[in-house]
Formats: structure tokens, C-alpha cells, sequence
């Protein structure tokens, strides 16, 4: 087109960039329109609103407000697309209270009139950052204007009310607006069931609100019966889940892939795990076929009932299709071939995805160096964790908390040593459970002192002991026949309102004999059963 002489007018030119637009190749039309103006092609008002829009979805919202100064100067009169476009560019910038003053300026200075996208703009972006009580007043204020809500507006609002589990405000405000004449469309209901779906235990409600629908004519589509299902699921209640989507398809609608995954996912919880194989095979036999989404359900199911074998079988099925395996799958045979004891599986599975060109993650390790460590493997763990040299990862305390606990374990109580020496040098800030092996690591080189110390350590650096800390050290002590120190830090633990658990108790019952009638500990632990006597009670 821009060899065409005479070139063609503007308003062709927009048609062309519009469907560039459409495949969301902004830049690309942002570039043309610079062509255009080189040429001597004036821009129009729409086409400056095409340029300030491709800004703000490439979050360059910004150079969309210089654009207005360009408005200005060529002589336009700004219209409602370009103020619409600029207060959703602040929104999907996350600059929602930016957006508010600029809609109250315009609506204070008369600049323009809001109309109904603005409202819902800053509707939709009050919600989206848990102001829905503020969107709320908004809605109220427009029933007193000339721009009255509509039912995009309030599904909104329910949506937000939802998101902050606020599903009986929600309800409230249905009905609200239904007494106001507003009729509800498939979004308002999609709303309102998702919103008693993701609450729990309200899939009743749901399945209700979804025959209420009906009977006010409106059709209920598979994204909705979807959201029953998977909630139905979720819950263990696969068949409830299997009726709604008999319902489903009584109304002449396909189940589809989502469908399908979230029974199998029911099922797997279920421990029907056959079952689920089933649901897969019938997905494939209606020519549906199954995503990663689908298969990880049915693999991390086999790997919970140690059916390691299936897993790796069902894995290879995705291999053979041409699926790429997720980071999730990986990571549930990883540790599914550990539970098992098959380490060397579980490494080779390792070096398979990286190959692959899987990127591992923090989680990855942690499932990698665990399964090592309790394989017996701490030294090759540890060398593969030094092999991420300047990795981000070495500076993860948890990974850390891992290695130094292994070797805690493995009888290397040294090695934790230096690798907690090692973690305080690199200037990382030890946590609770990094404190809480040591206490271990210190009782088996048998450094009391510093055992009995790292309680107070711990809140010197703003890091309180729990309840596991004060298990750790009262066992850790007892363990090493120093009753003492054991029934001080008992003390010391009940007081912070702690209680021993079930193998400190027995612990302790062991060496009461040896303590005499009057032993101040069996004193404590009277008291302490009689605590959980009357908090069982009551």
C-alpha cells in the first residue's frame, strides 16, 4: 500500500493496522503508523486511539498519555475510545488509583460524561485489587446518574466479592439486583457457582443456583458445569461429579478435556485409581485428546498408591504422543521413584529433563537432594549443589536445610556444621527448621552448651521457636541421658505455651522411674495431662 500512487487515505491505512492489532502484533502497528507519519500521512483521531491503545497493552501506558498531547495538538477533540483507553491502560498496569483520579478529574472538570465502559473500568479495576467496597459505592453513585448500572457491572462486583470469600455478600447482591429488574446473564451465574464451588462444602448450593438458572431461561454452557464438576471432585464426590456430567450431556453439550481431567483428579483422590484409566481411555475413544494437565492427574495418582511402575508407563505414553512433559510430572515421578527406592531411576529421570530442556526449580531440587539424602547420597547431592555455582539457588536456605539435614541424619554431623558455617558466611538468614537441625547436629557432637543456646540465638535474630524446635532439643537432650537440662527446657517449652508430642511423652515416661516419687518432671507432666484432659473435654 505504501507504494501506491497516489497513496491511499488514511482510513484504509487503519483498516489494514486494525487486523494487525487483532493479532495482538502491537508493536508491529505501532511501527507502521511511525511510517506513516514520515510520509506525511496525517494520523486521525482513530488512528492516534489505535497507537494509544497498542501502548497500553504493551504496558507503555506512559507514551499512550503523550499521545493525548499529540491529540491536542493536531487539532482533535479527545472522545470516550481514547479517555476508555487510557484509564484500562492504568488498569492493566496495576496504577488503579491513578485511573480513579483520572476518571474523577474528568468527570469533575465536565471534561466528558462517563459512559457505561468507563464506569465498568474502574469497576473491574477496583475489584481486581480487593477494593470491591469502594466499587460498590461507585455502582450506587451511578444509580443516581444518568448512567445507570447494567449486569456487567454487578457481575463484576460479584466476582470481587467472591475472590475476597465474601460469597453471602455476593448472593445478597444478587438478589439486590434482581429486585431492581437487572436479569441475570450466564456470567452473573458462572460467577455466583464458582464462588460456592471454590468456598467448599457448597456444591449443593451451586448445583441449585444452576437449575434456578434454567428456569429463567438461560442455558447453562459447559464452562459452567465444569466448575460443578471439578468442585464435586475436589471434595471426593465422584459420583455427584459423574451425574452432573450425564446432566451435561442430557443438554446436548460435550464434555470436554477440562471435564475429563478434573474426574480423573476425583477419582485419583478416591483411590480408584483404575477407574481413572478408564475416564482417560474414553477421553481418547470420543477422539479427545488428553493434555499434560490430564496425564500429571493420573501419574501423581499412581505415584501416591507407589504403582511406580504405571507411572512410568503412563509417563512413556507422553513421550510417545509427542507431549512434552511438565516440570509437574517430572517432579511426581522424582520423588514417586524415591518413595520407592529407586534413586538411580530418579537421577537418570533428572538428567533425561534437563535435556529435554526442563528448567528445574527450587521444588525440583528440594525433590532431588531429599530423595538423595534419604538414599544415603548426601555427598553426591551436596556435589551437584555446588555444581549450580552462581545459580540463585545457592543461596536457597531451604536446599541448604535439606543437605544439612541429611548429613544430620547420615551419622556426617561435621558436614552440617560446615555447611550451616557456610550459609552464615554467604550472609543467608538461617530459619526456624535450619536452627532446629542444628539443635540435632550439636547433641550428636555432643556441644550442649550450644544446643541449649540457639533457642535464645533464635530470638536474637527474630527467628521464634515453634513447637518442633522445643520436640528437637527436650528428645535431642533426653536422648543423651541429660534428664537436667531435659526437664529445664521442658519447663521452658510449657511455659511458652508448647506441649510435647507424642514420642517426647513417651520419652519422657521412660525416665521418670529412674527420677524418684518427687520428680519435679512428673509433676510436670501430670499437669499436662490433666491439661489435655480437659481441653479433650471441652
Amino acid at each position: 500500500m505504501l507504494h501506491r500512487q497516489p497513496l491511499p487515505s488514511i482510513i484504509q491505512f487503519n483498516k489494514l493496522i486494525t487486523s494487525i492489532v487483532k493479532t495482538k502484533h502491537y508493536s508491529t502497528a505501532i511501527l507502521r503508523y511511525h511510517q506513516l507519519n514520515l510520509m506525511g500521512i496525517s494520523s486521525d483521531l482513530y488512528a492516534i486511539n489505535i497507537s494509544m491503545n497498542c501502548y497500553c497493552r504493551l504496558n507503555q501506558v506512559n507514551n499512550g498519555f503523550a499521545l493525548l498531547a499529540t491529540i491536542f495538538k493536531l487539532g482533535h477533540r479527545p472522545d470516550s475510545t481514547t479517555y476508555n483507553t487510557l484509564l484500562n491502560g492504568l488498569g492493566l498496569a496495576g496504577r488503579v488509583f491513578e485511573a480513579v483520579k483520572l476518571f474523577k478529574k474528568l468527570f469533575k472538570e465536565k471534561v466528558y460524561e462517563p459512559d457505561h465502559i468507563m464506569y465498568g473500568t474502574i469497576i473491574n479495576g477496583l475489584c481486581k485489587v480487593g477494593h470491591t467496597t469502594t466499587a460498590i459505592d461507585l455502582l450506587n453513585f451511578m444509580e443516581n446518574s444518568s448512567c445507570k448500572p447494567r449486569v456487567e457491572h454487578y457481575s463484576t462486583i460479584m466476582d470481587g466479592l467472591c475472590k475476597e470469600n465474601m460469597v453471602d455478600q455476593a448472593l445478597e447482591f444478587f438478589s439486590g439486583m434482581i429486585e431492581k429488574g437487572i436479569r441475570a446473564n450466564v456470567i452473573t451465574y458462572n460467577t455466583l457457582v464458582q464462588g460456592l464451588c471454590n468456598f467448599g462444602g457448597r456444591e449443593s448450593e451451586a448445583a441449585k443456583l444452576l437449575m434456578d438458572m434454567e428456569a429463567e431461561g438461560i442455558s447453562p454452557g459447559v464452562d459452567t458445569f465444569n466448575t460443578l464438576v471439578n468442585a464435586f471432585c475436589k471434595q471426593g464426590s465422584v459420583n455427584d461429579a459423574e451425574l452432573a456430567v450425564q446432566a451435561m450431556v442430557q443438554r446436548g453439550l460435550h464434555p470436554n478435556v477440562i471435564t475429563y481431567s478434573a474426574l480423573i483428579n476425583g477419582y485419583c483422590l478416591c483411590g480408584e485409581l483404575d477407574e481413572a484409566r478408564k475416564v482417560l481411555d474414553d477421553m481418547v475413544e470420543k477422539d479427545l485428546v488428553p493434555n499434560i494437565i490430564t496425564y500429571n492427574g493420573l501419574i501423581n495418582g499412581y505415584i501416591k498408591k507407589k504403582r511406580i511402575h504405571e507411572a512410568m508407563s503412563l509417563f512413556q505414553e507422553i513421550i510417545d504422543k509427542g507431549l512434552v512433559p511438565s516440570l509437574v510430572t517430572c517432579s511426581s515421578l522424582l520423588k514417586g521413584l524415591f518413595q520407592t527406592g529407586n534413586p538411580s531411576a530418579a537421577i537418570k529421570l533428572f538428567d533425561e529433563m534437563k535435556v529435554k530442556g526442563l528448567k528445574p526449580t527450587k521444588i525440583t531440587y528440594g525433590i532431588l537432594f531429599y530423595g538423595m539424602c534419604k538414599s544415603s547420597l548426601c555427598s553426591d547431592a551436596l556435589a551437584l549443589f555446588r555444581s549450580l555455582g552462581d545459580s540463585e539457588l545457592m543461596k536457597d536456605v531451604s536446599l541448604y536445610n535439606i543437605l544439612i539435614g541429611g548429613f544430620s541424619k547420615s551419622g556426617k554431623p561435621k558436614m552440617s556444621m560446615d555447611l550451616f558455617d557456610e550459609l552464615c558466611l554467604k550472609g543467608l538468614k538461617p530459619n526456624v527448621k535450619t536452627y532446629t537441625s542444628m539443635i540435632s547436629v550439636f547433641c550428636q557432637q555432643e556441644l550442649f552448651n550450644k544446643a541449649k543456646a540457639l533457642p535464645s540465638k533464635m530470638e536474637d535474630d527474630g527467628c521464634l521457636p515453634d513447637s518442633v524446635t522445643y520436640n528437637v532439643i527436650v528428645q535431642e537432650f533426653l536422648k543423651k541421658n541429660e534428664c537436667q537440662d531435659a526437664e529445664m527446657l521442658l519447663e521452658e517449652m510449657i511455659n511458652r505455651g508448647f506441649f510435647p508430642d507424642s514420642t517426647t511423652l513417651e520419652m519422657l515416661l521412660q525416665v521418670i522411674p529412674d527420677e524418684g516419687e518427687a520428680s519435679s518432671m512428673r509433676t510436670m507432666i501430670q499437669r499436662l495431662t490433666r491439661s489435655e484432659r480437659k481441653n479433650a473435654v471441652s
